[in-house]
Formats: C-alpha cells, sequence, structure tokens
C-alpha cells in the first residue's frame, strides 16, 4: 500500500474516531479544551423518519357516535364484492355465528398453485373455483355439490402452464388465481391459464371462451353487458357479455411485481373505476375504454421495502359518488368519481378493500389495524390491533438464530347481523363490535383464510386456503 493510500486512511479513521465522544479525549491531536457541546433536549429531538406518518384518532370525533344503518338481505352476492360498485353495506347474515357444513372444493393452496377466487352466489347456488381453476357449484342450503367444471384446459394441453409469483410481460406466471361473476344465468371465470369463459350457470357447460396473451390472475366484474378483467401486464381488457368478443383495450404502467391477492374492476353506470399494480385507479368509459381521470396511490417508506410494491389488491369501492381505494404502499384516499380529486388521504397501506357503510370507512392495514374512519372528513373515530395478544415466535432452533415474528393476516371486513366480521391465516373467523371495536365471538375454520366472506341468504361462505367451503349459519 503506497504512503499517500496510509495517510488517506488513517486520516479517515482518525476522524471516525474523534466523531465518538466516549474516545475523543483519548486522541493526542484533538483539543482537550473543547467545552461542553450544546446537546438538544429530548423534547426538541427530530426523528430522521418523521415523514412516516402515524395514524391517531381525532380529538374532535372522541366519545361521538356514529350511524350505521341496519342489516339488509341479501339475495344475490353476484360479484367479488356482491355488486358491480362492492358496496356491500350491512348485510343479515351468520346470526347465530355456528358453522352449518363443510365441503371440499378441490385443489388447495402449496407452493405451485393458489386458491384466490371470492365466492358468489345466486339462484340458491354458490360458485367457488379451488387452486386448479376447477369451478364448482355447490347447494347454498345443504353443501351438495351440483356440477364441477375445470377451464383452461387448453392452455394446460399446450404446455405453456406455469407457475409463481406475476412477473409483467411474456414470462408471466399463470396457472393460479382469477375468480367469478355471476350474471344474465351465466358463470363468468377467469383464469390463470389465459382464458375468460362463461358457463351455463345451471350445468356447467362452456358457452364461449375468449383466449387472453397473459394470465389472469383478479376476479371478473360483469356490468352493462361487458366483462372485465385485467391481465398480469396491467392490461384492462372489456369483452361482450354475449359472445365473449373483445369490446376494447386499455394498458395501464406495466408493474413487474405484485401482492397475491385478487382484485377486480369496479363499474358504477357508464364510468369503470380499474386498479393496477403500478398503483394507478383510472376511471374510464365503459363504451369505449377512454380515460377519463387518472390517480396514482403511491407512497415509498424508508422502513418497509414492501412499500416498493404499490399494487392495489383490494377491491376500490364506489359509494355515494366517492371511490375508496387503498394501496399496498400506504396511500388510502377518497376521490371523487365524476372528476379523480381527492376527497382525503390517509396512510394506510393495506390489500383488502375498504367498507363504507353509515358515516364511516371501516379498513384493515396489512399489519393488522382496524381503524373506523369519518366518510366525509377522513378523520378517525378510533384504531384496534387486530394482532393483540395473537403474535409468536417461531424458530430459534440453534442459539436463537432463525426466529422469526409471525404476525397474523387478516381478510375483510364483512358488516353482518350487527358485527364486523373477518378472517384470518390462522384460521380464524372473528366477529368485533362494530361501534367499540371490541371482539364478539371467534370460530375455528380448521384452516387459514385469505379470502374475505360472502353473504347469501342468510349465511356468510368462506373459503379456506385447504379448498373447502364454509357455511356460516
Amino acid at each position: 500500500m503506497n504512503r499517500s493510500l496510509k495517510i488517506v486512511l488513517l486520516c479517515g479513521l482518525a476522524a471516525t474516531v474523534a466523531s465518538c465522544g466516549t474516545v475523543k479525549r483519548a486522541l493526542p491531536f484533538v483539543n482537550k479544551d473543547d467545552g461542553p457541546k450544546a446537546v438538544a433536549t429530548q423534547g426538541e429531538r427530530i426523528s430522521i423518519l418523521e415523514f412516516e406518518q402515524q395514524l391517531a384518532p381525532s380529538p374532535a370525533l372522541s366519545g361521538r357516535d356514529f350511524f350505521l344503518p341496519g342489516p339488509q338481505a341479501v339475495t344475490a352476492w353476484t360479484q367479488p364484492g356482491m355488486n358491480a360498485e362492492a358496496d356491500t353495506g350491512h348485510v343479515i347474515a351468520a346470526a347465530d355465528f355456528t358453522v352449518a357444513w363443510r365441503r371440499d372444493i378441490g385443489a388447495s393452496s402449496d407452493r405451485m398453485k393458489q386458491v384466490m377466487a371470492p365466492p358468489v352466489a345466486a339462484d340458491g347456488r354458490v360458485f367457488v373455483m379451488d387452486g386448479e381453476a376447477t369451478v364448482s357449484a355447490v347447494d347454498a342450503a345443504s353443501g351438495a355439490v351440483v356440477w364441477k367444471k375445470t377451464v383452461g384446459i387448453g392452455e394446460r394441453d399446450s404446455g405453456r402452464r406455469r407457475f409463481g409469483i406475476s412477473l409483467g410481460g411474456g414470462s408471466s406466471g399463470g396457472g393460479f388465481g382469477g375468480g367469478m361473476a355471476v350474471a344474465d344465468n351465466k358463470v363468468f371465470v377467469s383464469s390463470g391459464y389465459r382464458s375468460v369463459s362463461a358457463l351455463n350457470a345451471a350445468t356447467g357447460e362452456v358457452v364461449w371462451t375468449h383466449e387472453t396473451d397473459l394470465p389472469i390472475h383478479n376476479a371478473p366484474t360483469v356490468s352493462g353487458g361487458r366483462v372485465y378483467v385485467i391481465d398480469v401486464d396491467n392490461q384492462l381488457i372489456a369483452l361482450d357479455m354475449a359472445t365473449g368478443n373483445q369490446s376494447w383495450t386499455y394498458r395501464g404502467i406495466t408493474e413487474p411485481a405484485r401482492i397475491m391477492r385478487a382484485t377486480s374492476v369496479a363499474v358504477s353506470g357508464d364510468t369503470v373505476i380499474a386498479p393496477f399494480s403500478s398503483g394507478q385507479v383510472v376511471a374510464l368509459r365503459s363504451t369505449n375504454g377512454q380515460p377519463v381521470w387518472e390517480e396514482v396511490l403511491s407512497r415509498t417508506s424508508r422502513t418497509n421495502a414492501l412499500s416498493e410494491l404499490r399494487d392495489i389488491a383490494g377491491r376500490p369501492v364506489i359509494s355515494r359518488g366517492f371511490v375508496y381505494a387503498v394501496s399496498q404502499s400506504g396511500v388510502m384516499q377518497a376521490l371523487d368519481i365524476r372528476t379523480g380529486a381527492p376527497r382525503w388521504e390517509l396512510p394506510i397501506g393495506g390489500v383488502n378493500a375498504p367498507l363504507p357503510v353509515g358515516d364511516v370507512v371501516y379498513v384493515v392495514s396489512k399489519t393488522g389495524e382496524l381503524t373506523v374512519i369519518n366518510r366525509d372528513t377522513g378523520q378517525i373515530y378510533w384504531t384496534r390491533d387486530l394482532n393483540d395478544g395473537r403474535i409468536r415466535t417461531e424458530g430459534g432452533w440453534f442459539f436463537g438464530m432463525g426466529k422469526r415474528t409471525v404476525r397474523p393476516s387478516w381478510s375483510g371486513p364483512v358488516l353482518a347481523s350487527n358485527r364486523l366480521v373477518l378472517v384470518n391465516s390462522e384460521g380464524q373467523m372473528v366477529a368485533f363490535d362494530p361501534k367499540t371495536g371490541q371482539q364478539t365471538a371467534s370460530l375455528d375454520l380448521g384452516a387459514p383464510a385469505y379470502i374475505a366472506p360472502a353473504a347469501y341468504n342468510g349465511a356468510l361462505y368462506v373459503v379456506t386456503d385447504e379448498g373447502r367451503l364454509i357455511s356460516i349459519r
């Protein structure tokens, strides 16, 4: 090492050590007569992470009540979010909060496949899809299987079947995901096998199939004679409901990584609200796909690498002229459906659909925090940590190495018969008081659940990760 480099390194080391108060006086070339330096008091210290906003209840709302409408009967749950607007409201369901029956529906989730499709229901039947794109029609009252149909067979036979996390472009994974919607006596099915199909709701026979260039991991939305799906390259595709012919397409910004949750489009009148894994929320005309406005729900966090994933994995919800949407990266907004102008914004990151009902909006964050928001102002009534007492540590078999903290993930909520109901990765369905957030009841599902329950004819239906449909009365 030459002499100049040694001098540079020595000077760098001396400067580093001199900056430490505990050894500064030991250095011969530092002025020992330097007096004490001014140090900020504890109250004056400013965290370099101050920009990481924290949720806090509004003092103005402390102790104030809020209005919730009474529960209403649900005679059809035809879309992943009950209807095209995904506005579920307060439903009559699971008044006794007991398990009526359980039914295996097919392949469970594992390293190669995922159960991701929310159940839908109409005409006395619940329609579900397993981890290998097999659709089952199940009698809602008894749990008896009426028919089964596997979609995307041609894709499998062609040898192009792939699995894995969604990676945009031609290398996108497929084989899992998708979902269903019911309309006009048909079950519309999207799948990771690059297809959208219409099945006869009574028999399961294929009416038409539209092959797509890339896998579809989200559930379809049906409205105004069209079927809307989004492929893994963030292309929104509108298909004619009667024929399966393509009406128009719209391409969002390509995002190569996304959350393993199935979102879907929301539609109100002639406005289509499309969520993309890029964090975009785009409003388009249903007739021709022309964009009306766009908003990006994106926020980068220094303390969370996953904030780089901007995916809007929870369904956006349209209610009273506003769009409520939350992104994985930590932005929740209420947007005017006509203009896209934000009414309010909160630093909440989540993968579940918000639940606007009455005077408030309920939302569960990705860390398991349940928050109740005033829908007009964005002020917070209260928050509750759903994982309080549920966090555990696993591993640590060799001198504590390999330890990891396990925090349950939650899906929902649904407001059913005056209970706020959620399911979690620990295999529980848990009910909370919608006014106070206190837990009121719990059921053992027997397996992890990552899909929010659907309500139909007085019951809640939930699909577990093991490929089992459970009816709760």
